[in-house]
């Protein structure tokens, strides 16, 4: 058995794993110290959302899977929804030390890239400085600040799967196989595939370097033999994803992220993915903001009118048009970028500079596969900016159609820049400092610090101004670039005066000079510092919200007004209604906020609703409102409308078409685009429109005592009962969705018919019937016991496996 020796072999872990914890507690200090929480965007919705489901949950110990709530209801596959993961999930606690969400994403991003490194071979010290650039990049804290948890959580344990794979090729197979699985288990827990995109994208580039110095070493067996023994691994780690990957791609094709079934009547074609996929575009100049933060300005939320010692708020206050200065306030913005909402994704300018210093001392095959990957991701982050090959991979790249943000590619620079920085350090300090190296550094420290230093120099070839701006009034204008120019400068000199301190440090072989542990510590510092006190401009006090118990929205008059109603109906928020989700908080809504609704509902609002909102407006404002007027509103039971917080703003809809009725006649159409026309045109409490490509209706007789009554919701489960004398077609206020659903009548299972181009219907005979509608889908009651048996098989491998590989290294 080998000696373990404590200082050599255990304490610079324990050292890495402490610095960590000690960043994570301060960093995010007023989580830990002062009983605060973050307040984040899009987790402040997601808790309006996800109301019902949880309040489900908690009342039954079961899941909801259909999330009733909002947007007239959708699989909650995206929304609020726990698979039987418990392994993968007990992993990723106690990796994380039991820390909090999100904090602990960041710990986590910390101690898988540190993992990752030493996969790679370096030295433990280095790659804590490596690990701290990586996990406090502001890519991570701008993501963590905007509540993408999933994408945060995902990007963390990005490097253990690599590390993993690394370990397999550099012929550790079994804790390389025992590292991957546990990774990618965890990875795509997160349930981000954009995320798992790049993944994907990364480990290709990296599988053809390989082969390709297989191939030249011939040793093309041994790296067939790798793949064929990852594969099972991988399929394994697939397994604990199974439900949800089922149930993602199952909906993503009738969701807004899959094609649309309606024409453009401009090019007769059929829409695909996302209809404005590049809307987070960079500028061509935007990646500038790796190195120099303040590049375009900082964040589009910095307005000079805010800072009284700006020179745009000192021309301001000294206007004498008060009207004037009040409205050009607007136009204070500090950042002068194309980009309507951001914050610069900062990498570090140390980190820069050591990334350089990778492409000139680290291996080739390293570097053939980080430069490509690192110019690929500004590529990609480009989106329309360079349009003509960002659409040619839209059109032609499987799968990339399906996600937007483009800008979320700079992960690809982010993830490559520590670690060919770090493999560069390496190279550099088996080689000494000597004439040849120190010409390298000068080199590195010119394009990276002397830019710096000579952008600062010549800030004046730089405009400062957005398009557009050159209408305003020149003593405002003037005033705004002056700055705007401040801000740069200011950058610039402060990037390059970081990248100068660590390049006296190697140039001058100060490593040598001092002890091992001084010098990774002046560094591990020095990046800290550079990095930390970037994302401090945008994760402020203001940030920090007292922790309220589980009160996520305060109800208003409104609410308590409508809530005394207690039937089963639908509220429509005219303020920003498919942006918000405090109306799902309180009430089934027929708006929400989520990124991936379903596409017809999506087209259904964009055209009918929209025009029936319009309209509505337009006959308030009149004083005039016509209630029978409102068809599609009506048909999807929006008995309440607000536009305020005060219980006057609340108006009773009297027409509306109630939870289920039946209808009259049945308008036949030959394509969704005429289904969507007359579902507008026609009054939905007496017409059906039917698709009669898609579905056809047997005959049936309309009588007005005929009535179908709500009895009974659950997010998954819906009952009604009818009384009728004759076979009718009975409509439900309920959107149809083409996989899960089951609809019985008095038990017996019939056929789902899709009406008003998103809603349901069924054929009920005459006389009294129990009507029920149930969700029952394959991905979950199938795929969820996969997820199971693979979560338990994954946990046994990765116990036993990690025993087996530490007790081998040992021997």
């Amino acid at each position: 058995m080998k000696k373990l020796s404590f200082v050599k072999h255990l304490l610079p872990h324990f050292i890495a794993a402490s610095v960590f914890l000690i960043i994570t507690l301060f960093f995010f200090s007023p989580i830990f110290f002062e009983n605060k929480t973050l307040s984040q965007h899009d987790i402040q919705e997601y808790l309006g959302t996800s109301k019902a489901l949880r309040d489900y949950r908690d009342a039954t110990g079961k899941e909801g899977l259909w999330a009733g709530s909002m947007f007239s209801g959708m699989p909650a596959y995206l929304v609020s929804l726990k698979w039987s993961d418990g392994p993968v999930i007990a992993i990723k606690k106690a990796m994380s030390v039991f820390l909090p969400n999100p904090v602990a994403n960041i710990f986590l991003a910390f101690v898988c890239y540190y993992i990752m490194l030493l996969a790679f071979k370096v030295r433990p010290y280095l790659a804590i400085a490596g690990a701290v650039a990586f996990g406090l990049s502001a890519y991570m804290i701008i993501g963590v600040l905007a509540g993408h948890n999933a994408r945060v959580g995902a990007i963390a344990f990005l490097p253990l799967v690599v590390a993993g794979i690394h370990l397999a090729f550099s012929r550790k197979l079994l804790l390389g196989c025992v590292v991957t699985a546990a990774g990618l288990a965890l990875h795509l827990r997160e349930n981000h595939l954009q995320m798992t995109y790049y993944l994907i994208l990364l480990l290709v580039v990296y599988g053809i370097v390989q082969f390709i110095y297989a191939f030249r070493a011939k040793q093309i067996s041994e790296f067939l033999k790798t793949v064929a023994i990852l594969i099972p691994v991988a399929i394994l780690s697939l397994g604990t994803f199974a439900g949800q990957f089922w149930a993602v791609n199952e909906y993503s094709r009738y969701s807004v992220r899959g094609p649309s079934e309606l024409v453009n009547k401009t090019n007769n074609k059929i829409s695909e993915g996302m209809d404005n996929p590049f809307s987070y575009s960079y500028g061509i100049s935007e990646p500038m903001t790796l190195i120099i933060p303040n590049f375009l300005g900082g964040s589009t939320s910095t307005y000079f009118v805010n800072d009284p010692k700006s020179k745009t708020y000192q021309a301001l206050a000294s206007s004498s048009d008060n009207e004037m200065a009040n409205q050009l306030a607007n136009y204070s913005a500090a950042y002068w970028g194309i980009q309507s909402l951001t914050s610069p994704y900062y990498a570090g300018a140390i980190i820069v500079f050591l990334f350089v210093i990778g492409l000139l001392f680290a291996e080739r095959k390293y570097i053939y596969w980080l430069l490509p990957i690192s110019i690929l991701g500004i590529l990609l982050s480009w989106g329309d900016s360079f349009s003509s090959f960002n659409y040619f991979l839209y059109d032609y790249l499987p799968g990339y159609n399906k996600f937007r943000s483009p800008t979320f590619a700079v992960l690809f620079i982010t993830f490559a820049m520590p670690l060919l920085g770090a493999l560069g350090l390496e190279k550099l300090f088996e080689k000494g400092i000597n004439k040849k190296t120190k010409r390298k550094l000068i080199i590195a420290f010119s394009v990276t610090g002397g830019l710096c230093f000579l952008f600062a120099l010549f800030s004046g070839m730089f405009s400062f101004t957005r398009t557009g701006e050159s209408q305003l009034p020149p003593w405002f204008l003037n005033a705004l670039r002056d700055d705007r120019k401040e801000m740069f400068v200011s950058d610039c000199i402060r990037s390059g005066a970081f990248i100068l301190s660590i390049f006296i440090m190697l140039y001058f072989n100060v490593n040598k000079k001092i002890s091992e542990i001084g010098f990774f510590a002046f560094l591990i510092f020095m990046i800290t510092m550079d990095i930390a006190i970037v994302d401090k401009r945008y994760l402020t006090k203001d940030n920090y919200q007292r922790k309220r118990g589980n009160v996520a929205f305060d109800m208003t008059e409104a609410d308590q007004a409508i809530l005394k109603d207690k039937s089963y109906y639908r509220v429509y928020n005219l303020q920003g209604a498919f942006q918000e989700a405090r109306t799902s908080y309180f009430h089934n809504s027929i708006g929400g906020y989520h990124g991936v609704k379903m596409r017809r509902y999506q087209d259904l609002y964009d055209s009918a609703i929209t025009a029936n909102t319009n309209q509505l407006i337009t006959d308030a404002q009149a004083g005039s409102m016509d209630f029978t007027k409102y068809g599609v509103l009506n048909m999807l039971n929006a008995k309440y409308i607000v536009y305020g917080a005060e219980a006057s703003k609340v108006i009773s809809n009297p027409n509306a078409n109630g939870s289920a009725w039946f209808v009259q006649r049945v308008q036949s159409v030959n394509s969704p685009n005429e289904e969507l026309d007359q579902v507008s045109k026609v009054n939905t409490r007496e017409v059906a429109v039917i698709d009669n490509s898609k579905f056809k209706v047997q005959d049936f007789k309309f009588d007005s005592t005929s009535q179908i009554n709500f009895i009974e919701s659950k997010p998954a489960y819906l009952k009604y009962e009818s009384n009728s004398t004759v076979t009718g077609l009975g409509v439900f206020s309920e959107i149809y969705y083409a996989k899960g659903w089951k609809a019985t009548i008095d038990g017996k299972e019939v056929p789902i018919i899709r009406v008003d181009y998103a809603l349901r219907a069924l054929e009920i005979p005459q006389g009294k019937h129990t009507i029920e509608f149930t969700f029952e889908p394959k991905p979950y009651v199938i795929g969820n016991k996969i997820t199971f048996a693979s979560s338990w098989v994954l946990l046994v491998l990765v116990v036993g496996g990690l025993g087996i590989a530490i007790r081998k290294e040992l021997l």
